[in-house]
């Protein structure tokens, strides 16, 4: 299939998706190889409400090779530039695979919104907030939604974002690796994904635990690993 009718499938199937997916993506032009997409915030975030736009540009090479995705709303979050919109995540880089689709990716990057990688930054700044006064990082990543990104100005429940919680990077019980290998569970929690979710995905699709050993995953498993977080049939 030539990347042209790929790309007019792909748009096709996020269209005929919206309503249950979120996500959406179209054409600048007549050029089908530059997208604008977009995609909710997922509830429960200091993001909740609002809607972010993202450029993409679609390379030669695709989908052997990932589109070329950045913010076009601003956004405090350590995984994305501040300044610029571009964003750190593996999913859009080394860790791209062609059975991934321009709506993976979207879902990517709004899954990325509900759990940030301060440890893999894009923007020092605001990855040192996270870590460092992580209330204060939620309650600003609130504001630039409510003022660049549409989300309503409610109040924020910063109780989850205390110094020591979950989301502030508290150090990982080896039980939740259930016995898989650290370095190969955290390949997808670098995407954005959380370890319980990972591991998870892993039973269910049936990796080998290698006896805690790190292994290349085959493509086959990391498409079918990568679409059962993402939620694809």
């Amino acid at each position: 299939m030539s990347r042209e009718r790929r790309l007019a499938k792909e748009l096709a199937d996020i269209r005929a998706d919206r309503d249950n997916s979120g996500v959406y993506a179209t054409t600048v032009g007549d050029d089908i190889t530059h997208l604008k997409g977009s995609f909710p915030a997922p509830p429960d975030t200091p993001y909740a409400g609002g809607s972010f736009q993202v450029d993409i540009q679609i390379p030669p090479s695709y989908p052997f090779k990932s589109p070329t995705i950045k913010f076009d709303t601003k956004i405090w979050h350590p995984n994305v530039s501040s300044q610029t919109g571009a964003i750190c995540l593996d999913t859009l880089g080394s860790g791209w695979s062609p059975v991934q689709t321009i709506k993976t990716a979207l879902l990517s990057l709004r899954m990325l919104l509900e759990f940030p990688n301060p440890k893999d930054p894009q923007d020092a700044e605001v990855a040192k907030m996270m870590l460092d006064n992580p209330e204060g990082f939620a309650l600003r990543a609130h504001e630039w939604a409510v003022k660049h990104a549409g989300a309503p100005q409610n109040p924020l429940d910063t109780s989850k974002w205390k110094k020591d919680g979950k989301v502030a990077g508290a150090a990982n019980d080896d039980n939740r690796y259930m016995g898989y290998n650290r370095d190969l569970v955290d390949r997808f929690v670098n995407m954005g994904f959380d370890v319980e979710a990972v591991v998870e995905a892993f039973v269910s699709v049936g990796i080998d635990r290698n006896g805690g050993q790190d292994y290349e995953l085959e493509e086959a498993y990391m498409g079918d690993i990568t679409a059962r977080l993402l939620g694809e049939p």
